[in-house]
């Protein structure tokens, strides 16, 4: 009996712990939502990947979402400004060289710290920073900082082929919307977002 007790306990506590394994383990703690520069600087350091959008050059200009990986830094030491390693393979790169203008929206969802939240609810923050997605000059000291950070974050990207012309990009931003709770978004200017010191 006791044997199929302990069984019955393991099985019930893999089951509650399922819903966390794709979380992420946090660098640093969760910000008070009211300090907004804190909350979407923590944000933006925290997530590895969002939803990049930029206007196709092979839809006539209509939005393309398209999944992308991205670092502010190396953890525990994010500047704020998301670095990009994109391919002209792909619509993205090739979008932003011909019109600059995008948007990256994060969720915090993928962190695991929004409870039993929809993505969707408020309580469950999201930002989106928009701006211009620009290539960073090849032998730059910004381009080996984005490199250095983008490759802490995501090892697997140093071994992406060679072939693929895979080049640093960043999102220079001009305007940031963010929701961490009920009652729309947070005023936030970009200048108070990059001078916060996390």
């Amino acid at each position: 009996m006791k044997t199929k007790v302990f069984y019955c306990c393991l099985v019930l506590f893999f089951l509650g712990f399922q819903g966390y394994v794709g979380a992420r383990l946090l660098v640093e703690s969760k910000p008070d939502r009211d300090d907004t520069a804190a909350y979407a600087r923590w944000l933006v350091s925290q997530n590895s990947w969002g939803i990049l959008t930029t206007l196709s050059i092979e839809l006539e200009g209509s939005p393309f979402g398209n999944v992308v990986s991205f670092s502010d830094g190396v953890p525990g030491k994010g500047t704020g400004v998301p670095y990009f390693y994109l391919t002209t393979l792909d619509p993205t790169a090739r979008n932003a060289l011909k019109d600059h203008r995008s948007s990256l929206a994060i969720s915090e969802y993928p962190l695991g710290t929004c409870s039993n939240a929809d993505p969707e609810s408020p309580v469950c923050a999201k930002i989106t920073l928009t701006g211009r997605l620009v290539l960073l000059e090849a032998n730059s000291k910004e381009a080996e900082f984005a490199r250095t950070a983008l490759f802490t974050k995501h090892p697997e990207m140093k071994g992406w082929p060679k072939g693929h012309d895979f080049q640093v990009f960043k999102l220079e931003i001009e305007d940031i919307f963010m929701i961490n709770w009920f009652g729309g978004p947070k005023p936030l200017t970009v200048d108070q977002y990059l001078k916060y010191k996390m």
